[in-house]
């Protein structure tokens, strides 16, 4: 318990929950960020794709 007290109690321990949920939630973006980039990628390649394809 006193890991838990002094985590919420004393500045440091704040700072490092504050470093902690701040590098979490960095990564949740890049994530979503990344995987919306690689969907959009796909979707511009499928349609670049088959409009060369209704050009022949």
């Amino acid at each position: 318990m006193k890991l838990l007290t002094d985590l919420f109690s004393t500045d440091y321990g704040l700072m490092s929950i504050i470093g902690i949920l701040f590098m979490i939630g960095m990564g949740v973006f890049f994530v979503r960020l990344f995987l919306g980039k690689m969907d959009e990628s796909a979707r511009n390649a499928k349609s670049a794709g088959s409009s060369i394809k209704h050009q022949h």
